[in-house]
């Protein structure tokens, strides 16, 4: 059943084709497309499209819908299009004629549009609650281990001392700027294009700025033809913000399958978070760190995937935009994975104490005696020159102590100002509102 099918049968395989994996991605926007119409209908009567007793009726019917999928027992049938016409239909089965009403001033367009903003936002609070437990591991990390030393490389050659407390805590940070990205998603995505209809507005009396406040969306997208233009803009602005957390991820996961080798030697953990070889009896592999960077560097690319299938669209609504989906879900579920594994796998790290007592790493400190002889009145230039020829005749004498003290150092991490940095930005989410909104709508 097709909510715009007419006497028309639509040919079997161009069916199938068009229809795509819509069926089993849907699933994920039910609920949501459920909330879309609770919204809608009780803004119908309020402009006299439906009667009191009509709109008792759906909304009932509705939450009845809405129980159904929070249990588990609701699915799309293999002669239904999508998610959409299978609740109308199934509202049409249940209740009748009141249920064939719910469509009135909406598009299959807009109905989409609003879905997917409800499904984003939904995704877009799990993302940042996994990426906020995991900044707090990192910056307890950090605070614990402070003070160990472990060398920092510049070309991949040992260059100067740093820490754990730095290389923790240098993540954490990474993850406060990734939050300033998902915010920006985060405006775009709570606006509501709900009555734009097809993309040119109705001549129904639609009450939009009501049905934004019941869905509690922070504004409108105003203009009609903009909140169509807006799928696929959504998709590719909320992909960068995925990709920009993606992107620190990979990097870690790099540090960490880089200091994991037995040449490094950094850190380590228990043998059953790694897995082994099937000849070689001695591996203890980062499997799971290769798969989040390899993970990860995929996400980095859906940016460009969005962009390259969106970007020579004109306005209006083509079915393009309906492959976005396929893209965007799987992945949104793959950081969230990345996300909480790397947590858990941080909870059981174990980190190499003294590692820069070897003697290889004894060039880490030239820059320590450069400073030194600077700070006792020898040009900079000078002592570099001094420091360069002990080397080189190999007389150089490494200065173990590390008196790095101003901000954001070895010495003053500066969490406590990193922490208050990601509080600010995750206050400014408004959660809380959108969530009441839901649960009110939801009772009403």
């Amino acid at each position: 059943m097709k909510i715009w099918q007419k006497n028309i049968e639509v040919n079997k395989g161009i069916e199938t084709f068009t229809v795509g994996k819509d069926r089993e991605l849907d699933l994920q926007m039910a609920a949501f497309d459920v909330l879309g119409s609770l919204a809608h209908v009780k803004m119908l009567a309020s402009i006299n499209l439906l009667t009191e007793a009509e709109l008792i009726e759906v909304t009932d019917a509705l939450k009845v819908i809405y129980t159904e999928i929070e249990a588990g027992d609701f699915v799309i049938e293999d002669s239904v299009e999508d998610v959409h016409s299978q609740v109308e239909w199934l509202l049409t089965q249940r209740i009748g004629e009141a249920g064939k009403k719910i469509h009135s001033g909406r598009s299959r367009n807009d109905q989409v549009l609003v879905d997917l903003k409800l499904y984003f936002r939904s995704c877009i609070e799990e993302m940042v609650g996994n990426t906020s437990t995991l900044f707090n591991q990192l910056i307890e990390l950090s605070n614990t281990h402070a003070t160990k030393l472990l060398p920092g490389y510049t070309h991949l050659q040992i260059a100067m001392p740093s820490s754990f407390g730095l290389w923790f805590g240098a993540y954490a940070e990474s993850l406060v700027d990734d939050m300033e990205l998902m915010l920006a998603a985060w405006k775009i995505t709570n606006k509501n294009p709900l009555g734009s209809a097809a993309g040119y507005g109705s001549s129904f009396p639609l009450n939009r700025t009501m049905t934004t406040d019941l869905l509690g969306f922070e504004l409108l997208n105003y203009n009609v033809v903009y909140a169509q233009m807006g799928r696929g803009k959504t998709e590719r602005i909320l992909a960068q913000a995925m990709s920009s957390v993606a992107a620190t991820l990979a990097k870690m996961a790099m540090d960490v399958c880089l200091f994991i080798n037995q040449n490094f030697g950094f850190i380590s953990f228990p043998s059953e978070l790694t897995t082994g070889s099937s000849i070689m009896p001695h591996k203890k592999n980062p499997d799971v760190f290769e798969l989040i960077r390899s993970r990860c560097n995929k996400i980095q690319a859906l940016p460009n995937e969005i962009a390259m299938m969106t970007t020579n669209l004109p306005s209006g609504y083509h079915r393009d935009l309906q492959l976005l989906k396929e893209n965007l879900f799987p992945a949104i579920t793959s950081l969230n994975e990345c996300l909480e594994m790397c947590n858990f796998m941080l909870q059981h790290i174990s980190i190499k104490d003294d590692i820069l007592k070897d003697a290889k790493y004894d060039y880490l400190f030239s820059v320590e005696v450069v400073n030194d002889l600077a700070l006792q009145g020898v040009p900079f230039r000078e002592a570099y020159k001094i420091v360069g020829e002990q080397i080189e005749t190999g007389n150089f004498k490494p200065m173990y102590e590390v008196k790095h003290t101003h901000e954001g150092s070895i010495g003053n991490l500066m969490n406590k100002e990193i922490a208050a940095a990601m509080q600010k930005t995750l206050s400014q989410f408004g959660f809380e509102k959108v969530n009441k909104a839901i649960e009110n709508l939801v009772a009403l």
